[in-house]
């Protein structure tokens, strides 16, 4: 029958979607064998020169202040040698702590360069060592975040590479206090002086950068703020057995209106430079990010630059001029800790769009909230799905209902459906003409049954992306041998019992008459058992309880369409 065809395919389509669509959006063609880049040679089309050791010219200057000469262009140092990263000496090194951060600054430019985040376990059976998301330790697992002021010309200036200095090598946010403030001064020795503040505040993975300048020379200084993040990548090997791998790694920028994902190429990287206001850039990983958010009104010139297996992500403000006994003030906001979608919203415009929810974004963003609401209610994630998949389940049952009468017929009318086969079996034209006769008489739509499976896909979908991608239900326990909702049942317990009631489903609705037809939809339960065997234990859940109303609810129609024929008879 069409409508069994149809149901097939949608059910089909749909684990395509999830499965082939999100390998295909973060696709990258396979690792080829690198070698280690020099200095001397520089890939065409890339911005390789600007890795070397030498300080080179900016990019062209973004738009000045009032105070500042329209074509005055800030230098940037380079953040990336084309050799190792070295280990700086603990003495140039200071601590950070804090209820969510345990930090360390290196003196030389007030470089971040480690960052674990406390309340984050990178496995849950060992809840003593935390996510590391900022690290120096290893070349192939470079990630800092480097800030500072530039200049225009060969005047000594605060940049990632000025010694600092600090009147303590260690901070922490005492109980009670709700920000700590860690100052670093620098000072070119002929009058002008910076006072670098980090600034952090309790529960909070934002973090504030403010410049205090004092210019006490005798000449006017320019200086232009500037954040770049630079970080060792490699290609992620997707595997249908870690979801994870599915979640986007790379460089990403907020331009204002519109979010893009600036994907990586061993061979080609397309060169990204923009002037933005309202903007942000960041690097996302799976359930994590770091951002940096220029200062709101400002035109930032936003650049990514790329060589071998390392890219720096760099915002570069407005040139503004200090006059000489005079002082000036930059601030900017950094992020660096778990897609927390209020905290995002709260540090720049739209950061929350670093939570990839895809194409269903619409629908999965309402879902996240809605979640989070009854999360609030019932302090569990797994009874939250149950209960908004209850939800839902009741928001469109009118649509299910008039679907479940129309299957109840179709099942009550199924002899005489299989007598109309057996009589026009060599004459396909009458057998579709006496169906349709049929379908008239009784009043049923054969296209009812598979609307339930329209509506339930896009939300199976958005389930899918809201699970895997918010860092909320990262390592949220249900009950029982469920101690993770993100991840597989270790047992595969739930897709069994999703299998069985998905058997169950089946043979509460009627055959289809076609026996082919009716085989496929037999193993149907079989097949998708073995397919969500590796989604996340929550996605499973989800269908189960779906599943479980479906038939509690078509069962309740069933006894009520076979009364009401037992008594027109």
């Amino acid at each position: 029958m069409a409508n069994t065809r149809l149901i097939l395919w949608l059910a089909l389509a749909a684990l395509l979607y999830v499965d082939y669509g999100t390998w295909m959006r973060d696709y990258a063609p396979p690792p080829v064998t690198r070698s280690a880049p020099t200095a001397s040679a520089p890939s065409a089309n890339r911005d390789d020169a600007n890795f070397a050791d030498a300080v080179p010219q900016a990019t062209p200057a973004t738009a000045s202040k009032a105070s500042a000469p329209a074509a005055a262009s800030p230098v940037v140092p380079t953040a990336i040698s084309p050799s190792a990263p070295a280990a700086a000496p603990a003495s140039s090194m200071l601590t950070v702590h804090t209820d969510v951060f345990d930090l360390r600054i290196d003196l030389k430019g007030g470089e971040l360069d480690r960052a674990d985040l406390v309340r984050y376990p990178l496995h849950k059976d060992q809840p003593n060592i935390p996510v590391r998301l900022l690290s120096r330790e290893d070349a192939d697992d470079l990630y800092v975040i480097q800030t500072g002021l530039s200049g225009t010309g060969a005047e000594s200036v605060p940049n990632h590479l000025a010694p600092f200095t600090s009147p303590r090598d260690s901070y922490t946010l005492a109980a009670g206090a709700e920000e700590l403030r860690v100052p670093l001064t620098w000072t070119d020795g002929a009058g002008l002086t910076v006072t670098k503040t980090f600034v952090f505040h309790r529960g909070s993975y934002a973090i504030g950068v403010d410049y205090d300048v004092e210019n006490k020379s005798a000449a006017a200084r320019e200086l232009a703020s500037y954040s770049q993040i630079l970080r060792h990548w490699e290609i992620v090997k997707r595997s249908y057995f870690n979801v994870a791998t599915y979640s986007f790694m790379g460089p990403g920028v907020y331009d204002g209106s519109k979010y893009q994902d600036l994907k990586l190429d061993t061979k080609e990287t397309a060169p990204y430079s923009a002037t933005v206001t309202n903007g942000w850039l960041a690097a996302l990983q799976h359930h994590f990010v770091s951002a940096i958010v220029p200062t709101a009104g400002e035109p930032f010139h936003y650049q990514l630059l790329v060589h071998d297996h390392l890219f720096v992500l760099r915002a570069t403000g407005p040139m503004q001029t200090v006059p000489a006994g005079g002082s000036a003030h930059f601030a900017e906001k950094l992020f660096v800790g778990p897609k927390l979608q209020s905290q995002l919203a709260a540090t720049g415009p739209k950061l929350q769009l670093a939570v990839d929810y895809g194409r269903l974004t619409v629908l999965a963003e309402p879902l996240f909230h809605v979640l989070a609401w009854v999360h609030g209610l019932t302090g569990n994630w797994g009874w939250a799905i149950i209960l908004v998949t209850a939800l839902i389940k009741l928001i469109f049952y009118p649509l299910s209902q008039a679907s479940g009468r129309s299957m109840a017929k179709m099942r009550n009318v199924g002899p005489r459906m299989k007598q109309i086969q057996e009589t026009y079996k060599d004459d396909r034209e009458k057998l579709g003409r006496a169906m349709m006769e049929l379908y008239k008489k009784e009043k049923i739509n054969p296209l009812a049954g598979c609307l339930p499976m329209v509506v339930q896909i896009p939300f199976f979908i958005s389930f899918y992306w809201v699970l895997l991608e918010s860092v909320e239900m990262r390592q949220a326990p249900f009950m029982l041998w469920i101690n993770d909702l993100s991840v597989r049942d270790p047992y595969f317990i739930l897709p069994l019992l999703m299998g069985a009631a998905m058997f169950a489903q089946f043979k509460l609705n009627p055959a289809p008459p076609d026996p082919t037809q009716a085989k496929i939809m037999q193993f149907m339960p079989l097949v998708m058992t073995a397919t969500m065997a590796w989604f996340p234990s929550g996605l499973v859940l989800y269908w189960i309880t779906n599943t479980g109303l479906s038939i509690l609810q078509q069962w309740r129609i069933n006894q009520i369409v076979q009364g009401g024929s037992r008594k027109r008879e």
